[in-house]
């Protein structure tokens, strides 16, 4: 959780004065929502339901979601979280035509 959290701090995806994806969540001061939703990463290579049988159990997954959390709050931002597992109508409002997908090797 250590790297994705780096990662998403650092990652270039705010415009800087010129128009330019350049600036990072540190750079601008925002926040941050962390929203568990392991429904976005499904298996769907096989068959025609998606697959979460590589997804990780429960309470391996909410401590995991919990690390996320602690450490972009140990980078200083302001973070706030759903309940993890708990069904819930999140509203957002995205800047931009860009969607990212992070993971890391582990």
């Amino acid at each position: 959780m250590e790297y994705v959290a780096e990662k998403c701090v650092n990652l270039r995806i705010f415009e800087d004065n010129q128009g330019k994806m350049n600036r990072s969540l540190l750079d601008t001061g925002g926040q941050a929502l962390v929203v568990s939703q392991f429904t976005l990463h499904a298996d769907t290579r096989k068959g025609r339901r998606p697959s979460f049988n590589r997804a990780a159990p429960p309470d391996i997954a909410k401590s995991m979601y919990e690390q996320f959390v602690q450490r972009l709050r140990t980078f200083g931002i302001h973070t706030e979280t759903g309940v993890f597992g708990a069904y819930m109508q999140v509203e957002i409002h995205n800047t931009g035509p860009v969607t990212l997908m992070i993971d890391s090797e582990i």
